[in-house]
């Protein structure tokens, strides 16, 4: 039943020390995974589906592909009731 006569050889030693280290680097990364899981501050709220546009507009009026006139033009369609848009 005892093939090694109740002593530890040098390779029990060293099996026994490597997988304490391993235990030991394994609880350690599970420690500090839950950590930043549960200290992570929370997103920001995404943008609502009807400010994206009148963003991406302002972006593009703050890079200079168009001009004032034309920004305050597209952004009165943008911000329109939608009466008068429809093709007649």
């Amino acid at each position: 039943m005892y093939w090694n006569r109740h002593d530890m050889t040098g390779w029990d030693w060293f099996a026994m020390s490597v997988g304490s280290v391993f235990l030991w680097a394994l609880l350690i990364t599970v420690a500090m995974l839950l950590y930043r899981a549960l200290s992570r501050a929370p997103e920001p709220p995404r943008t609502p589906a009807a400010d994206l546009p009148e963003q991406l507009l302002a972006e593009r009026f703050a890079r200079g592909e168009i001009d004032e006139e034309e920004y305050r033009r597209r952004l009165a369609v943008l911000r329109a009731d939608g009466a008068g848009l429809t093709k007649t």
